[in-house]
């Protein structure tokens, strides 16, 4: 579907119409691209979209009325050289068009890496086996 869902139809020999009789999702969070970017997606909390660590919504009336849609904008500006990253676990990696994987770097390499670059957004491994390996970028 256009929300990224599997959908599985079956055709009416009688009606010729198309019936629905099964869908992947799970959840809404299932949903591709449901947060805005700078957010993520948690069914237990209402909103279910949540801005990250270091962001806000931009307006938090609307987004509160909203159902957590809306943008979600830096607390204090970006300083390149001395920005940071922290740590998100169990979530689903953002949309890759704007990535770049290299499967030779460690995460420690990615990392420094993702600071030379003042347009890096985040970073992680590959590959989380073993440890860890390989390398993906993302930038604006």
């Amino acid at each position: 579907s256009s929300l990224g869902l599997l959908q599985l139809f079956t055709r009416s020999s009688t009606s010729l119409e198309w019936n629905l009789v099964w869908f992947s999702s799970k959840d809404e969070c299932d949903i591709y691209a449901k947060c805005s970017p700078y957010a993520y997606c948690d069914v237990s909390t209402s909103p279910v979209c949540n801005c990250i660590k270091g962001f806000q919504p931009r307006n938090e009336q609307t987004w509160v009325l909203n159902g957590g849609s809306g943008e979600c904008v830096r607390k204090t500006p970006l300083s390149c050289n001395r920005d940071g990253f922290f740590q998100l676990k169990k979530v689903k990696l953002p949309n890759a068009t704007m990535a770049v994987a290299d499967t030779g770097l460690g995460l420690e390499e990615c990392e420094e890496k993702c600071l030379e670059n003042c347009n890096c957004t985040a970073y992680a491994n590959t590959d989380i086996r073993n440890g860890g390996s390989g390398c993906v970028i993302w930038t604006r």
